[in-house]
């Protein structure tokens, strides 16, 4: 997969060259690009953004350089498809289902980061017409960041996590939390067998795989019960065993 990042602030991105994410990109099985959007302005303060249509408070960032930068980046990658992710706190909040699409069905990837109140809408809805392109208006919750950087990140780690060779071990995934079961992750523990008064539950010391396997089992519906009640509903019936509806 090819990833490309255009942002204002480039340098935010230097978190992708740690940990399995840098590893991934060294070996080849991922490939990013990091774009200042400056670098397409063509005046001599490199402005990027200019006040709202109808007034109002902020600035509103130019179609016209951004339009310039997703051209090159699109035309250079040179994929047949494009998915043009957008973060905006008006965006379809981002799933655990989504980013294994993108994963397993996406060539090229390109984040465009929105500062200010935001890219002027006439830059989506351009994309949107186009064949060969998709675009992914996305939010991470209910709540509003300065830009869309930290989202970017988000987007990017949690698709490419799922790319083949990125994870030494594939079936550390199967059982996270909004994965197979569409239920939370039970609680980890491991050793000391006690710390600060607090024990390892029993269970988990029998060497009893089948107790240890059905104790997890309950530990996520109930966990799941508590926090996320809404992924419980969406649960097939025909998935659950007695115990789990009791």
């Amino acid at each position: 997969m090819r990833i490309d990042i255009i942002s204002i602030f480039p340098q935010f991105f230097d978190c992708l060259d740690v940990s399995l994410m840098g590893k991934a990109r060294s070996s080849g099985v991922l490939q990013t690009q990091v774009w200042d959007l400056r670098d397409w302005t063509e005046d001599v303060h490199r402005t990027v953004d200019r006040a709202p249509a109808g007034g109002g408070a902020g600035m509103v960032m130019k179609p016209d350089v951004w339009g310039k930068a997703i051209d090159q980046v699109i035309a250079q990658a040179g994929a047949p498809k494009t998915v043009l992710a957008i973060p905006t706190p008006a965006g379809i909040p981002l799933t655990q289902s989504q980013v294994r699409d993108l994963a397993a069905n996406t060539e090229h990837l390109v984040v465009a980061c929105g500062r200010y109140e935001g890219i002027d809408q006439r830059v989506s809805q351009y994309y949107q017409q186009l064949p060969g392109v998709k675009v992914l208006p996305f939010s991470l919750g209910d709540y509003v960041l300065n830009g869309g950087e930290v989202a970017a990140v988000a987007l990017v780690e949690a698709t490419c996590r799922l790319l083949d060779g990125f994870v030494g071990n594939p079936n550390s995934l199967v059982e996270e939390s909004y994965e197979l079961s569409g239920l939370l992750e039970y609680p980890a523990y491991t050793q000391p067998a006690t710390w600060r008064g607090l024990d390892i539950p029993a269970v988990l010391l029998s060497g009893d795989h089948q107790k240890v396997k059905s104790w997890r089992r309950q530990q996520s519906l109930m966990l799941t019960a508590k926090r996320r009640p809404d992924l419980i509903w969406e649960i097939e019936p025909g998935a659950l065993e007695k115990s789990d509806r009791e």
